[in-house]
């Protein structure tokens, strides 16, 4: 029996891809790429080339049961872990750490949020094989870098300390100098210039031993009010343990929670094709484009003048548009979205402002 398991992250709301991603059914739930498969459906198959089916655990909010049921119909209803409410990534993390440990308390994991794009699969397969064989043998942390291609001002920084020579396995694992959040543009080109920073790709590997020990030390309340219910996971009183108790837990990311603190933190530096797909301009990068750099989605569009600009329409839907460049212009059967592509981080202000004013039919 494998002791590799994987927990996939897949309770956010995704507003930045709004209006398409809607709190009913957030885009992890949603074939955006038009593939076929949702964001869930591809990680889910992506795991299950390196790990067993019955190992992979979905970690969500529990208005997405019957949602995450209907896309992954191969899986039991004991894989999908259902929370009351969102308390960011470090409870998450450590709700899966106890279910786990009720199953196979000397496990190794991967943890990885649904909604990510993977475009070299090979290699991603060899890293994550790399990854849990790294875990296994060494009591450390270890995040996934991703060497980076431009100044990305979206995504969160980590600094390596060059090869670590207590540990000798692969070139590309290196010990964690610091961790930067996102950087102005300036800070990003000096970041991508000096070659020893990566982006953050919010995946994580380790053993369940060493991330239960960093949660007693870094996060001890978050770890005491899960301890408490130590025996009542993966029976009848877990459900009502977990209603009661994840109420009371900080709202806490592990990066902030943890990783930022932890002295045993490594990264595993891989290129693989990788994106957060986190916002209209992430779905643009990676898009192909007609002649004019427009990309096109759903409907039928006919752009005139128009440049540089991504237009996803509902399939039935019609477009002419003329005289535009470098926007964003989405629609949904409720909701039109025309925004300039660089202000895009102003998506989520829109979405506030939407839920005060117009009620929460539209978010």
């Amino acid at each position: 029996m494998s002791k590799n398991y994987c927990v996939i992250m897949a309770g956010g709301i995704g507003s930045r891809f709004w209006p398409y991603s809607r709190s009913k059914k957030p885009k992890q739930f949603l074939d955006i790429l038009g593939t076929g498969s949702t964001l869930l459906q591809s990680t889910f198959e992506r795991f299950n080339n390196v790990i067993p089916k019955e190992n992979i655990l979905i970690v969500s909010n529990k208005e997405y049961a019957s949602t995450i049921m209907e896309q992954l119909p191969g899986i039991k209803p004991e894989q999908i872990l259902l929370e009351p409410m969102r308390r960011n990534t470090a409870p998450c993390i450590a709700y899966a750490n106890y279910r786990i440990n009720s199953i196979c308390p000397d496990a190794n994991i991967v943890v990885a949020p649904s909604d990510h794009i993977i475009l070299k699969e090979k290699q991603f397969i060899e890293v994550v094989e790399s990854g849990l064989e790294f875990i296994d043998k060494n009591d450390v942390l270890l995040t996934l870098g991703i060497k980076p291609s431009r100044p990305e001002t979206g995504y969160g920084y980590i600094q390596v300390n060059g090869n670590d020579k207590e540990i000798i396995l692969n070139e590309s694992f290196r010990k964690v100098k610091t961790f930067t959040e996102k950087p102005n543009h300036e800070l990003a080109k000096k970041f991508l210039e000096s070659g020893d920073f990566f982006w953050n790709s919010g995946m994580f590997f380790w053993s369940l031993k060493s991330i239960n020990k960093a949660f007693k030390t870094y996060l001890p309340d978050v770890d005491t009010l899960f301890s408490e219910g130590a025996l009542k996971f993966n029976t009848p009183e877990e459900n009502s343990f977990i209603e009661e108790t994840f109420p009371k837990c900080s709202n806490i990311s592990i990066d902030y929670g943890v990783m930022e603190k932890a002295d045993n933190v490594h990264v595993l530096c891989a290129d693989i094709g990788w994106s957060d797909l986190g916002t209209w301009g992430s779905l643009y990068d990676i898009s192909d484009k007609d002649e004019n750099k427009n990309v096109t989605k759903g409907g039928k569009s006919y752009l005139y003048e128009t440049k540089n600009c991504l237009i996803n329409l509902p399939e039935k839907k019609l477009a002419v548009i003329q005289g535009l460049d470098d926007m964003i212009i989405v629609e949904t059967d409720d909701v039109l979205l025309i925004c300039k592509k660089p202000e895009e981080q102003r998506i989520k202000q829109f979405v506030n402002d939407v839920k005060l004013n117009s009620g929460e039919n539209y978010i």
